[in-house]
């Protein structure tokens, strides 16, 4: 098993001192909850990915804005960097950006674990894009944060149907 850790929107927006108002997780904790398992996955590579929107006028009328350029975007002050290797994606799932799949096909990578913000969106689109992509998905729940919980209800009971691991 060679395994990749998918860090996923750990970005000021969501959970920034300045975070957008939606985004209501205990951030310090879920901070602190992701570097722990950053560090548990020394061995492993680890990528970090980053949502985008797209300055359109839909997303203009969206509850927070995450523009290109912007401080926004950025990955948090205090998240544990580890390696380079950053993904931007317009969508919830990260394998909508072909560049992922192209980069863990190079390495060899047939698993893959998630954490990051929301369980009830970007975390599970994710999570169902690697099964679909034909990766085992490990589901770390221990550093997942989630504003969305009726979704994350859902997509959770469609992952374990699915094959995923829960940790």
């Amino acid at each position: 098993m060679k395994k990749a850790l998918l860090v996923i929107d750990m970005q000021n927006v969501c959970v920034g001192r300045n975070h957008a108002e939606l985004f209501q997780y205990d951030h310090d904790e879920l901070l602190k909850a992701v570097n722990q398992v950053i560090e548990d996955n020394s061995g492993n590579t680890v990528i970090y990915i980053k949502n985008i929107m797209k300055r359109n006028l839909i997303n203009k009328l969206a509850p927070f804005q995450a523009y290109e350029g912007t401080q926004e975007v950025e990955l948090v002050s205090g998240l544990k960097l580890v390696s380079e290797f950053v993904f931007e994606k317009y969508k919830g799932d990260a394998f909508s950006n072909p560049r992922l799949n192209e980069f863990l096909a190079n390495r060899q990578i047939d698993t893959v674990e998630v954490i990051g913000v929301d369980g009830g969106g970007c975390v599970s689109l994710t999570a169902l894009g690697a099964i679909k992509k034909g990766y085992k998905v490990l589901v770390n729940e221990n550093a997942i944060g989630t504003v969305f919980e009726k979704n994350r209800d859902k997509y959770y009971q469609k992952l374990r149907r699915l094959g995923a691991d829960f940790i």
